[in-house]
C-alpha cells in the first residue's frame, strides 16, 4: 500500500515557475533566493553582449529572432530566450568593428574575395602597414559563411548565459564547425515544412 509521508514540504525543496524570457523591451524582476541572494528574472530582453571568438571582439547587439532550440521546438515558436538557444543578432556592430580594425570592406558582389582593402589615403605609413598586416590575416582566417551573414545583416549566435537567472542574454557568435552544424539543422527543418 501507500506509505504515509512523515514530513512537511520544506522551503529548500521549493521550485519556481520558469521565467520564459521573451523578446521585447527590457523587463527584469528581482527574486530573493536562499541566503538573501538575488536572482534576476528577465521577463523580456531585446539585446545582449555577444563575443566573436576568433576575432577577440565583444559587442552589444540587438536580438532579432530565435531560430533553433535543441530541447524544444515550442521555445522557437514562442521565441523564448533560454541558455543554448540559437538566435539571430544584428551584425552591424561587428561589421563596423571589423572594417575599422582590419582596414577592410566586406564586399557583397565579389564571391572570390569576400573582403576588399579599404581606402588608406590620409593614414600614416605606420598605420597603413599595420592595417595591411591585419588585412592579410583577415583574408586567411575569415569564414565565408560568416561574411554571407554579415552582408545579410544577421549573425547566428548561441546564448551562453541564463536569462531567467542572471537577467542577461549574453553569448557568442557561431562560426566554423559549430556554425556548419546549425546551418545544416536549419536547412533540414526548412525542408520538412
Amino acid at each position: 500500500g501507500r506509505r504515509n509521508v512523515h514530513q512537511k514540504k520544506r522551503k529548500y525543496e521549493m521550485g519556481r515557475q520558469p521565467a520564459m524570457t521573451k523578446m521585447g523591451a527590457k523587463r527584469i524582476s528581482a527574486v530573493r533566493g536562499r541566503g538573501g541572494n538575488m536572482k534576476f528574472r528577465a521577463l523580456r530582453l531585446d539585446s545582449g553582449s555577444f563575443s566573436w571568438g576568433t576575432q577577440n571582439c565583444t559587442r552589444k547587439a540587438r536580438v532579432l529572432d530565435v531560430v533553433y532550440n535543441s530541447s524544444n521546438n515550442e521555445l522557437v515558436r514562442t521565441k523564448t530566450l533560454v541558455k543554448n538557444a540559437i538566435i539571430q543578432v544584428d551584425a552591424t556592430p561587428f561589421r563596423q568593428w571589423f572594417e575599422q580594425y582590419h582596414g577592410a570592406v566586406m564586399s557583397k558582389k565579389n564571391k572570390a574575395s569576400p573582403v576588399e582593402k579599404a581606402d588608406l589615403s590620409g593614414k600614416s605609413s605606420s598605420v597603413a602597414s599595420k592595417l595591411a598586416g591585419r588585412f592579410a590575416d583577415a583574408q586567411k582566417h575569415l569564414d565565408a559563411r560568416l561574411v554571407d551573414q554579415m552582408n545579410s545583416g544577421r549573425l547566428y549566435a548561441c546564448i551562453s548565459s541564463r536569462p531567467g537567472q542572471s537577467g542577461r542574454c549574453d553569448g557568442y557568435i557561431l562560426e566554423g564547425e559549430e556554425l556548419g552544424f546549425y546551418v545544416r539543422k536549419l536547412q533540414k527543418k526548412k525542408g520538412k515544412k
